[in-house]
């Protein structure tokens, strides 16, 4: 007997920068959700996450370009053709198009032909991560072929998205989740309701206990150097720069180094800013590293910073997974007070946060931090108690999986309670 299944839609599959997505299909997967992978791109990453080698569901991936596959979207559109709600669809694109003529609006909806001739029958939902591009592809073919959808929203979908094309996808969808209060205050203010709230939280069982009590390092002795740590991708709203500048700051006396763990866009100018600072013996760039990798460079590490901020164009973060993974391995963090970071960090009780875009104060906490290993000592552990009691991620899994399986039409799972308001921690 067949069972009903999912089709989950990705901008890009998989990707290192999105271990929630891994954690969160794999998590779905145990609790017995039939998945499918459709994902716009295919993946650009050289290494992969251990959990992508574990989720079960094969990744479809629909033409990046139109140009490079005529004969699936020319089979997309003859199908497409024959089906009754193409005129609805088109009045939908079409009123898109005239507040987005973008060749990027026709690839969405080109894609959007191509999955719906393609998704099997027996998908009875699709759930899309993102409220931007791939949101578009899922409206589209779920509008077309009769499906409803759901989505997970996430940061940079939140806040780049016009609010036009926000509100209209929030009222047709089903159901959502977003990850942030910060997130989930802008959706609300578009259109109440709609969407629900689902910290990623952690998976703790796939990462290991935090070391033994770490080398009181303190960065006065040249051969004992203070270890930082940062891991997220070099683009604008990571704060990178930021973060070159305030070490740059740092008294002279102060033995320190660097590792950045992550790819990006600005890596050239990110390493041309460290040289011109006098600090290329100091900083090393690692580029982007699977999890197992990461989670050694923090067991190995004396403190980790992210200063994020807004990024030129309104992109910003909501709560990156990498402080959870920090908090897993009980080391102390140094971050700004900034989108989702608050929400999990209180400044001084699991970390401490100063203000976004400012070296100056990210330079004296940097020097607070280094010279008292007591007091790391103290929130590497107050953040790990914090993750283990408020950011576990049964919460927001038995919330998603349950919306799943209803709007599938899937038996529910009796050994699963799904939180009636939201997957919020306190």
């Amino acid at each position: 007997m067949s069972t009903n299944r999912v089709a989950v839609v990705l901008k890009g599959y998989p990707r290192l920068s999105e271990t929630f997505i891994a954690q969160e299909l794999l998590a779905l997967e145990r609790r017995g959700l039939p998945l499918e992978i459709w994902s716009l791109r295919r993946p650009t990453d050289r290494a992969r996450h251990p959990m992508h080698m574990q989720v079960r569901a094969e990744a479809a991936y629909l033409p990046e370009y139109l140009h490079e596959a005529p004969l699936r979207v020319l089979r997309g559109l003859g199908t497409a053709l024959r089906r009754r709600r193409l005129p609805a669809l088109l009045a939908v694109f079409a009123r898109d198009f005239r507040r987005d003529p973008t060749v990027s609006r026709i690839r969405r909806l080109g894609q959007a032909l191509v999955l719906a001739r393609e998704l099997p029958a027996d998908v009875a939902h699709i759930h899309v991560h993102f409220l931007h591009t791939p949101a578009s592809v899922a409206r589209y073919a779920a509008l077309l072929t009769g499906r409803r959808w759901s989505f997970s929203a996430h940061a940079k979908d939140i806040w780049t998205t016009p609010d036009w094309e926000l509100t209209e996808k929030l009222r047709d969808a089903a159901w959502g989740v977003t990850c942030t209060r910060d997130g989930l205050a802008r959706l609300e203010a578009l259109a109440p309701g709609r969407t629900l709230l689902a910290y990623h939280g952690l998976d703790l069982t796939r990462f290991p206990g935090p070391p033994p009590m770490r080398e009181p390092r303190d960065g006065t002795d040249p051969a004992r150097p203070f270890r930082l740590l940062c891991v997220g991708r070099l683009v604008a709203k990571k704060g990178h720069d930021d973060l070159i500048d305030a070490l740059a700051s740092l008294p002279p006396n102060l033995h320190w180094e660097l590792d950045l763990i992550g790819g990006g866009e600005l890596r050239a100018a990110l390493e041309a800013r460290v040289g011109a600072s006098g600090l290329a013996q100091r900083i090393r760039f690692r580029g982007a590293l699977a999890q197992p990798a990461v989670v050694e460079a923090m067991r190995a590490a004396d403190l980790f910073v992210l200063p994020t901020k807004p990024a030129p164009g309104g992109d910003r973060d909501g709560l990156p997974n990498v402080l959870m993974e920090a908090a897993s391995q009980a080391l102390p963090i140094l971050a700004t007070a900034f989108a989702g970071t608050p929400e999990f960090i209180a400044d001084g009780v699991h970390g401490v946060l100063v203000p976004p875009g400012e070296p100056a104060p990210l330079a004296a906490a940097l020097t607070r931090l280094a010279g008292d290993p007591a007091l790391r000592h103290r929130l590497g552990a107050a953040a790990r108690v914090r993750l283990v009691h408020d950011f576990s991620e049964e919460a927001a899994i038995a919330l998603i999986a349950g919306r799943l399986r209803a709007s599938a039409g899937l038996m529910p799972d009796s050994a699963a309670h799904e939180p009636e308001l939201s997957a919020c921690a306190s």
